[in-house]
């Protein structure tokens, strides 16, 4: 008969067993993201904000202090028009492993998004470029061609790697949101929140090379087969701001975003007495030629810092 002392060693043997295959079987990579990607879910502080807003929607949240400063319908699902693009940059990055790897951009994916009138970077069919000039073409002048090509190198295909942004956005805790593509064009079910969106900048800051493609103000391409002397790109926001100077400190960076659906969209990093401030903001009315009500509310929130 065993002993107790010899039932014990059993079934501790057959635990460190069980768990043996438990990791086994899970993919190193996933294994290693399940450790690299805690989720973030900031406390809501007890001195809120309350500012006016050309924004339907917006969530301010203290990267130092883990806070959320200021609320507006932050949990409304809304659309997230280019704001998409963070999430195609941070999944490309974790997804390749070298940014130098080149890419011939397919001739094909042009095609919809000229009919779609789609934001482009201006690469063109069959131009040779590498990974690190998709980066910044898709966050800087928000190219669409730039994302759809990042996508198919990493995934082989948009619709596979949009799988990985979904998976992405449930692992980071982004309870409302459904991406169906990679560029923030307009469809019924891609959809977010502000709230979501706070969460995926917050979590994807802490990724070196996104937060260096997030907050250049510029990137020049070397030549290429079909630009001889290069390309450079200026972030949107930067264009439509005379200085980013803030009272105690700068706006950093940050993607805008725009569909007639979407209104005028903005994610911004800001540093202000230093301390770090991420941003959200969706649904400004005005457009393209307008105003940029969502850079005006930026600068109104921070202001208040």
């Amino acid at each position: 008969m065993f002993t107790r002392k010899g039932i014990v060693s059993i079934l501790f043997l057959f635990m460190i067993v069980f768990v043996y295959l438990i990791l086994k079987e899970t993919p190193v990579t996933l294994r290693q993201e399940m450790v690299d990607s805690p989720k973030v879910i900031p406390t809501m502080s007890s001195d809120m904000l309350n500012i006016d807003l050309y924004s339907s929607n917006a969530i301010l949240v203290n990267l130092d202090e883990n806070q959320v400063l200021l609320d507006k319908n932050s949990e409304e699902v809304i659309y997230p028009a280019s704001l998409t693009k963070m999430m195609t940059v941070l999944v490309a990055i974790e997804q390749i492993s070298s940014l130098q790897d080149e890419i011939v951009l397919p001739k094909n994916i042009f095609n919809d998004l000229y009919e779609e009138n789609a934001s482009v970077a201006g690469f063109l069919p069959n131009e040779r470029l590498t990974i690190e000039d998709l980066l910044y073409g898709s966050m800087l002048p928000s190219g669409a061609e730039a994302s759809i090509g990042l996508a198919e190198y990493a995934a082989g295909s948009e619709r596979k790697f949009v799988e990985l942004m979904n998976a992405k956005a449930q692992q980071l805790g982004m309870k409302n949101t459904h991406f169906m593509n990679t560029t923030g064009l307009h469809h019924p079910e891609h959809y977010t929140t502000v709230k979501d969106m706070s969460l995926l900048l917050q979590y994807a800051l802490t990724n070196d090379e996104f937060r260096n493609v997030y907050t250049a103000e510029r990137y020049s391409i070397k030549s290429t087969n079909l630009h001889p002397e290069g390309i450079t790109f200026t972030s949107r926001m930067f264009q439509h701001m005379t200085s980013s100077v803030l009272p105690g400190g700068k706006i950093l960076g940050g993607k805008t975003g725009y569909t007639e659906d979407a209104g005028l969209c903005l994610a911004s990093l800001a540093t202000v007495n230093g301390q770090e401030y991420v941003l959200v903001t969706v649904g400004a009315e005005g457009g393209p030629r307008t105003e940029q009500y969502n850079i005006t509310d930026a600068f109104s929130v921070y202001s208040q810092l």
